[in-house]
Parts: structure tokens; C-alpha cells; sequence
């Protein structure tokens, strides 16, 4: 009998991912599937591929790092489903597939070309179906093209983001797609958990505005209860003070007092027993109407000493703080670092790619970083094999146009 494996298996070994989706969003939650341990076949246009393959600078030599940052542990399969043989194609791989993800807005399109959840279901009952769109595929704006930025906007956070007298601000990531991604992922794998009692997968219909408006929660709630708009506050918390970013003699530091201990011990390390005893300050409620006069004292008290210093003082002492990082530092942080936050896989044309591991640790099936982001149509041979296509009816579907 042959020794058993001791390597550890990945949570989604043997769950077969359809990835019929492009920009981020999709692939984005196609990856962190692939992270998991699926097998996630991306199908792209023969014509291009992925539209994020041409974003970019920066590119290492003809590849978008856009596109490599969110497209790993897949295999690209070169698929035009505007043809017959397409069509096949991908129908033959929704029948073997778990899940399929697409970003396909018109339903109208999906049905003409026999790809919508009904038609696919009928063939394959156990299949997820997981949409990605703007809006969402009913209602007034269904089928309309969407954005992340056009998501922000209608999300409700943007007139809150940015310096208090500033326009609106988009948030610098792409919170809307990447939070709809995170949505999928929880869908997704909600989905098949459910399947193991039922037998059946299901649809799952998820819109970029209803992502980065569910991120409102806080001060949504706050308004049902109040009937006032929020106030922007730029760095600080609504609700919560001192909680927000302050200027030491050299630059800034973070600093979040959530519970009333807290602010006792902030108090005594900013040796300031008066903030402390000030019935202005006493408890949260009136330090949130009094912030700025807050603020005032305790930045001139922090102007004494280095942001690092200060930070050493505050962390000895239990109180939440950290640094306001930029990018490389970040990066180059020890605690990083020794999470193992950034690794190295070797790329066809990029070499040996840096990029983030996975932030999900679990014991008993970790996540790996398996396959480079594919090369457009890398795996269309290899994948076609497996849906039982013959080498010459591979050439007659070149020939065609199909892959």
C-alpha cells in the first residue's frame, strides 16, 4: 500500500471554478477561490483576453501587474462564446463545473447565448451560479455598465471620505469591487455548503452598489435612528473620540480609545491627569461634541516627543496605536514580514514575481500560492482535453474562431 500524503490538503480540493469574469471584481474573487485550493479555469476572449491585461504601467514586459495581482491559481482557457463552438465550450465546462462566475450585465445576452442560470442549471443542477454586476440583475438600473468609482458614488461614503472642507473623495483601493468579491467568496462557499444537504447549487446575484453601500452600516443606522445626515470627519470615528490620526513633533501616529480604560491609560501616558479629570472629557459622549477641543490639548502635549516614541509609550502600555504607513513601509515591516505577508513565485515572462500571500490562515488547509497568473490561452490545450475534445476537433475550433 503506498504512504499516505502528509501534505496538507487545501479546503477546495476538487471544487472546479468557471471564471468567466474580467477587471477585478471577478477575478479577484476567482483567485481567492483558487487560493483556497479550486481548480479555476478563466476564460478570456482569444482577442485580448482579460481588459485588465492592458492596464497598466506598470508592466513586466507584456504583463499588466494588474492583472497578475488578482489572476493567479488559474488556468486560462481562450473561449469566444459569440460562436457555436464557444458556446459549447463553455457549456461543456459549466457541466463539470461547482461554480461558475460571471460579470456578464444583460441577461438578455446571457439567455441568447444559452449561458443564464436557468439553462445552465438545467444541465448541471448542482452548479453556483455567482453574477457579478453593477446593480444587480433586477431593478431600474439592471443591465446598465458599472464601476467601481460609479459604485462609490452612489454608495453614500464618498461626501464623507477626504478632508472635511474637500469635495468628494474616492477611496484610493477599489473597495466596492473588491468588498463584492468578498461577498462571493462568503456566497460562494455558503452555497456549497447548503448543496451538501440539498444536492443542489443555486444563484447568486451580487451588485458593486449594494457592496459599498452595505459598508455604510454604521452611519446608515445612525441616520435611520436620528433623521440627521452624518457629518464628514475626515480621520475620526463618528461615534468614538479619541479615535483618529494626531500630529506628534515630527509627523503622525494612530491613535483609538473604544472603551473608557483606555482613555484613563492614554491620559497617564500623555501625563495629563487634568484631560483625565475634565468633566468636558469625563466620558465618551462628551468627548465626541468636544473633539476638536480635545484634539487641541492632547496635540500639544504630543508635540513634545517623536511619533515613536510616543508609539513605544502607548504600546507598553496596552493602548491600540500604530504608524500611518506608506506602501514600502508597509511592506518592510517585521510584523509583516514574519506573517509572511509577501512571498515569491517564479512567472514565464516577469521572472520571479513578488507578491501578497493570501491573508486567510488556516491550520488544517492552508492556502498556496500554486500557479502564476496564466499567459493568455496557457492552458486552452490542456483544458480542452479534459472536456473530451479530440486534438483535431482542437484545430477545427481555431480554425473557427472559437478558442
Amino acid at each position: 500500500m503506498a504512504a499516505e500524503s502528509t501534505a496538507p490538503r487545501s479546503a477546495l480540493d476538487g471544487i472546479l471554478v468557471a471564471d468567466v469574469t474580467q477587471a477585478l471584481s471577478g477575478p479577484y474573487l476567482g483567485m481567492m477561490l483558487g487560493d483556497l485550493g479550486a481548480d479555476v479555469v478563466k476564460i478570456e476572449r482569444p482577442d485580448g483576453g482579460d481588459q485588465s491585461r492592458g492596464w497598466g504601467p506598470p508592466f513586466a514586459g507584456s504583463e499588466s501587474s494588474y492583472f497578475m495581482s488578482v489572476n493567479r491559481n488559474k488556468r486560462s482557457l481562450t473561449c469566444n462564446y459569440r460562436t457555436p463552438g464557444g458556446v459549447d465550450v463553455l457549456r461543456r465546462l459549466a457541466d463539470r463545473a461547482d461554480v461558475l462566475v460571471t460579470n456578464e450585465r444583460r441577461e438578455s445576452y446571457r439567455r441568447r447565448m444559452g449561458i443564464d442560470y436557468e439553462s445552465l442549471a438545467q444541465r448541471n443542477p448542482r452548479v453556483v451560479y455567482c453574477s457579478i454586476t453593477g446593480f444587480g440583475m433586477t431593478g431600474p438600473l439592471a443591465g446598465m455598465p458599472g464601476y467601481d468609482i460609479v459604485a462609490q458614488g452612489m454608495g453614500g461614503l464618498m461626501p464623507l471620505t477626504g478632508p472635511i472642507e474637500a469635495q468628494p473623495y474616492r477611496y484610493p483601493a477599489s473597495i466596492a469591487d473588491l468588498a463584492t468579491a468578498l461577498y462571493g467568496l462568503g456566497s460562494i462557499l455558503a452555497a456549497l455548503y447548503a448543496r451538501e444537504r440539498t444536492g443542489r447549487g443555486q444563484y447568486v446575484d451580487l451588485s458593486l452598489v449594494e457592496s459599498q453601500a452595505w459598508w455604510g452600516i454604521i452611519q446608515v443606522a445612525a441616520y435611520l435612528v436620528s433623521d440627521e445626515p452624518p457629518a464628514k470627519v475626515g480621520n475620526d470615528h463618528p461615534s468614538i473620540v479619541p479615535y483618529g490620526t494626531f500630529k506628534a513633533r515630527d509627523g503622525y501616529l494612530v491613535i483609538a480609545c473604544g472603551a473608557e480604560s483606555l482613555w484613563e491609560r492614554l491620559c497617564d501616558v500623555l501625563e495629563m491627569p487634568e484631560l483625565r479629570d475634565d468633566p468636558r472629557f469625563h466620558i465618551n459622549r462628551e468627548r465626541v461634541v468636544r473633539r476638536d477641543e480635545l484634539r487641541e490639548e492632547m496635540e500639544r502635549r504630543l508635540a513634545a516627543h517623536r511619533a515613536s516614541e510616543w508609539l513605544a509609550r502607548l504600546k507598553a502600555a496596552g493602548i491600540p496605536c500604530g504608524p500611518i504607513y506608506d506602501i514600502p513601509q508597509m511592506l518592510s515591516d517585521e510584523h509583516m514580514a514574519a506573517r509572511g505577508f509577501v512571498v515569491e513565485h517564479p512567472h514565464p515572462i516577469a521572472g520571479m514575481l513578488r507578491m501578497l500571500a493570501p491573508p486567510l490562515h488556516l491550520s488544517e488547509t492552508p492556502t498556496r500560492c500554486r500557479r502564476h497568473a496564466p499567459l493568455l490561452g496557457e492552458h486552452t490545450d490542456e483544458v480542452l482535453g479534459e472536456l473530451g475534445y479530440l486534438p483535431g476537433e482542437i484545430a477545427r475550433l481555431r480554425e473557427e474562431g472559437a478558442v
